[in-house]
């Protein structure tokens, strides 16, 4: 638990978290592919691709002859708030806040009154070329003041926030104008003229943290969905060797629909998938017809005031195992069900199921996204998790380590089809 703990308070943004999967994969020995150059790849071979700084895919060369591929698929992004270009807003009465608008669909009201700071990229111009450089400012620098009661009556009676006003973080009393591009060219190691580019987001400054009366929670920053990217890695770095091809995708902007080129209405997973046959000199068609793909994103635990929320017959709790999706907007089937089903019954794991109450229309993922790029048998899966799309989520300790068992036995496995059986090996 202290692992994932500990990967979430130094991913305060997308570009944090691949940059340490990056570092894991290099310390594990996997060697980094350029999308610009030809790849090479050897039997026993590890490999990773990064496109954009927020997305990455690992994969492993099996040293037998196999037959497809066993691809886990999460995304690095979480709703949040981003930093507009020319971010500073002067006054009124001498305050100086920051211009930012929404990323996602997050929950407001918990973004009120807790001390925040910036996170993401710069992009610097040096003698080598146009260079990303990370970006945390280690302070409590905003917060996002409430309106008193005596001020705001209705505040407690169903208030609609204005995203312009009510979500704008302050800085500052009496600031001199470009302090904050100046914080940010100190944090990256520069001077603010050779900034060209920003993506910055704002963070909660609070660690994550177990608590409960038998220590039973877990309750931190962008749980949704790094919770899954790191429990789905920890099962890729663990597994043994099998005849699939074993990927790792973590894919970014899913939160705001995928359709970026990192994202998994983008042609990374699809990319990879195609080079590795080639390569290899595999027939893509017949690799991509015995494939599995779990897309792993967090899923909605019954709330316990408001129990009513849920499906009458699909009830998930938070440490009682692994959720498999249902629904319109999942790509899960009966067929995807029965493969993950046998396969967390091999890794000893239990699994429950959620689908939406019917006059409620839930999230989608990136299962049917990607599966518009790479048609492969998929099931969509997640944690049980509360506060969904909070800037501090809650969800289950016991469900971090299930999702690793899991994922270690997927890796581990193969999968085919002959004559309609499923079949895993």
């Amino acid at each position: 638990m202290q692992d994932l703990l500990t990967f979430l308070d130094r991913s305060p943004s997308r570009y944090h978290a691949v940059e340490n999967l990056r570092l894991e994969l290099e310390e594990a020995g996997y060697a980094r592919l350029e999308e610009g150059r030809a790849w090479t790849l050897a039997p026993g071979g590890r490999y990773y691709v990064v496109r954009n700084g927020s997305a990455l895919a690992a994969f492993r060369v099996p040293r037998r002859e196999g037959a497809g591929f066993m691809i886990s698929a999460s995304h690095s992004d979480s709703p949040t708030f981003r930093v507009k270009e020319h971010a500073e807003l002067e006054g009124p009465d001498g305050y100086l806040r920051l211009n930012v608008e929404g990323y996602g669909g997050m929950l407001c009201a918990p973004w009120l009154d807790r001390p925040l700071t910036v996170a993401g990229r710069v992009l610097v111009s040096t003698d080598g070329g146009i260079e990303p450089r990370l970006v945390y400012v280690d302070r409590d620098l905003l917060l996002i003041p409430n309106v008193a009661i005596h001020m705001n009556r209705e505040a407690n009676t169903g208030y609609k926030y204005d995203p312009k006003c009510d979500m704008v973080p302050l800085m500052g009393l009496g600031a001199e104008k470009g302090t904050f591009r100046s914080l940010a060219a100190q944090a990256a190691g520069c001077a603010p003229e050779d900034i060209l580019g920003t993506d910055l987001t704002l963070c909660l400054r609070q660690k994550g943290l177990v608590w409960g009366e038998k220590g039973e929670f877990l309750s931190a920053p962008r749980l949704d969905d790094l919770q899954c990217a790191w429990g789905c890695f920890r099962g890729f770095l663990e597994a043994g060797e099998s005849a699939a091809v074993p990927v790792y995708a973590l894919l970014d902007n899913e939160e705001v629909g995928s359709l970026t080129r990192q994202g998994a209405d983008g042609t990374l997973l699809s990319d990879v998938v195609e080079r590795v046959c080639a390569a290899l000199g595999r027939d893509r068609a017949a690799a991509v017809a015995n494939s599995f793909m779990v897309s792993a994103d967090n899923a909605h635990a019954v709330h316990p005031n408001h129990p009513e929320y849920h499906d009458a017959t699909h009830r998930p709790a938070m440490n009682a195992g692994l959720v498999i999706k249902h629904g319109v907007r999942y790509a899960t089937d009966g067929a995807a069900q029965a493969v993950f089903t046998a396969l967390c019954r091999r890794a000893g794991v239990p699994v429950q199921h959620f689908s939406n109450r019917s006059d409620l229309a839930g999230g989608s993922t990136l299962g049917n996204i990607s599966n518009a790029h790479v048609s492969v048998n998929t099931v969509d899966i997640g944690l049980a998790q509360l506060a969904m799309h909070s800037c501090f989520e809650t969800a289950g300790v016991r469900d971090a380590g299930y999702l690793v068992q899991a994922m270690t036995a997927f890796y581990a496995a193969s999968y085919r089809e002959e004559a309609g059986r499923m079949i895993l090996d």
